[in-house]
C-alpha cells in the first residue's frame, strides 16, 4: 500500500461490536500528532511507526518508536505519546470484543508491551493490506475486520518480537532439533537427563525456551507426546491390551499410565477407548 500525506481513519458500526473480537477503528496518521491519555483509552490500542521516531510513555517506561517498532496498549492504561522527528507518521487499530480478554489471554499477550517486527512478519504490510480493504471496500463488513484482526494477532504473537525478547517463531527454532528427537523417541526409556543432553544446553535454559514457547517444561512436554501415541496406538488397535499400550507409549508401570492419562485427559484410557469407538459407530451408520 502507498501512503500519502491524508490522514485515513476508518471506524466501524457499534452493530458489530456484538462479535468475540471486533475493530473499533483503524487508521493511517500521516504526521501523528501528540497525543496524552491520564486516564488511558476504553479500548485496546495497536500503534506502530512507518516513518520517523515517536516517544511512547506508558507504565513507568519510555521508549522509542521508529520504524518496524509497535506497541500494543491494554484499555485504560494511561499513556503520552508524542513525534520527535519532522515527521512521525503511524498506522494505528483500536478494538475489543466480547472474547477479546480471554483470547489474549489465552496467547499470553493481554499486557501492553512494545513489539519489533521479525524477518519473517511486516507490520506495515498486514495493517496496511487491512487498512486498504476498509478504505477502498465499501462492503468490507464488522466480520470480515474481525478474521483480518484475529489472523494480526495471531501473526503478531507468533513473529513479533516483544520487549526485545525473541519471537515465538524464534523459540521454535531453537527448540526444533530437540522436539523433533523427542517426538522420534518419546516412546523410549528416556526422561529430562536424556533430552538435556539432546539439546546440549542447561537445565534451567531448556526449562526456560519450553516455557516461552509451549507453556510447560520438557518434561510435560514429553508427556504429552507419549499420550498422543497411546491415543493413536489405541485407536490403530481397538483390541489392544492396556498394558501393552502403555508399554508402546513409553511406560513402564500401566497404573503409572492410566492415572497420567486421566491427569492430562480427565477420562481413563479405556473410556476414551469406548468413546471413540461409539463415535466410529455412529459415523458407520
Amino acid at each position: 500500500m502507498r501512503w500519502s500525506n491524508e490522514n485515513i481513519r476508518c471506524v466501524f458500526n457499534s452493530l458489530e461490536r456484538s462479535l468475540p473480537l471486533y475493530v473499533e477503528t483503524i487508521g493511517y496518521s500521516a504526521w501523528e500528532r501528540i497525543f496524552n491519555r491520564p486516564d488511558g483509552y476504553p479500548y485496546y490500542h495497536w500503534l506502530h511507526t512507518l516513518e520517523g521516531e515517536g516517544i511512547f510513555e506508558f507504565s513507568g517506561s519510555r521508549v522509542s518508536l521508529t520504524a518496524g517498532k509497535g506497541v500494543l496498549i491494554t484499555p485504560f492504561t494511561p499513556h503520552f505519546y508524542y513525534p520527535v522527528s519532522d515527521r512521525w507518521s503511524t498506522a494505528y487499530i483500536t478494538f475489543g470484543g466480547v472474547a477479546v480478554a480471554a483470547i489474549l489471554d489465552s496467547i499470553g499477550m493481554n499486557q501492553s508491551a512494545i513489539y519489533t517486527e521479525s524477518d519473517q512478519f511486516s507490520f506495515t504490510n498486514v495493517i496496511g493490506e487491512m487498512i486498504h480493504k476498509v478504505d477502498r471496500d465499501a462492503e468490507f463488513s464488522g466480520l470480515e475486520s474481525s478474521t483480518e484482526l484475529y489472523h494480526f494477532l495471531m501473526l503478531l504473537k507468533k513473529f513479533g518480537m516483544p520487549n526485545d525478547q525473541p519471537s515465538l517463531s524464534q523459540y521454535y527454532d531453537k527448540l526444533r532439533p530437540v522436539v523433533q528427537w523427542m517426538e522420534e523417541n518419546c516412546s523410549a526409556n528416556v526422561g529430562l537427563p536424556e533430552i538435556v543432553g539432546q539439546a546440549n544446553m542447561s537445565v534451567s535454559y531448556l526449562n526456560e525456551l519450553f516455557r516461552d514457547a509451549f507453556g510447560m517444561s520438557p518434561y510435560s512436554f514429553l508427556i504429552q507426546l507419549r499420550i498422543r501415541e497411546a491415543k493413536k496406538i489405541m485407536v490403530t488397535n481397538p483390541g489392544m491390551a492396556l498394558k501393552e499400550v502403555s508399554l508402546l507409549a513409553g511406560y513402564n508401570d500401566v497404573s503409572h499410565f492410566v492415572a497420567t492419562f486421566r491427569k492430562k485427559e480427565g477420562i481413563t484410557p479405556a473410556k476414551y477407548r469406548e468413546l471413540h469407538l461409539a463415535a466410529q459407530a455412529s459415523d458407520a451408520l
